[in-house]
């Protein structure tokens, strides 16, 4: 029977190397996809960077309180949360430029079969009397 505690680290395995495919696929996309790409991967809800941060911030409060305990040194902890946050701050750094992104990223709407109905002008031209 295999151990079970293993499946974490080969899920962390796989997950990496599906990181690594969606690189090569962003190498070799269009302009439009590769900007719908990284809408998801920037995106704040859901996106790879926010699960990573959140992944790398419940890494540090593992090694606090294995720091705490004198298990790992505090730089462990330490840099643990400095990469916690960095991730945390380049995320919203690139917040404001996500819906840019996702922007691109969407198709062109179809174009419509009825013709467009005429704009109002706001030019009014009098009549001399």
């Amino acid at each position: 029977m295999p151990d079970p505690s293993s499946y974490p680290v080969r899920l962390a395995e796989d997950i990496a190397s599906l990181i690594k495919t969606l690189d090569d696929h962003l190498a070799r996309a269009t302009p439009r996809q590769a900007a719908e790409i990284l809408g998801k991967v920037l995106d704040t809800e859901d996106g790879v960077l926010t699960r990573v941060t959140d992944l790398v911030g419940t890494g540090s409060r593992f090694a606090q309180s294995q720091a705490h305990r004198g298990v790992l040194p505090p730089e462990v902890w330490l840099a643990m949360g400095r990469a916690a946050n960095e991730l945390h701050s380049v995320g919203m750094d690139l917040d404001e430029h996500t819906d840019t992104l996702k922007q691109l990223g969407t198709p062109p709407a179809t174009a419509s079969t009825t013709p467009p109905k005429p704009i109002a002008s706001a030019m009014v031209v009098r009549r001399s009397r």
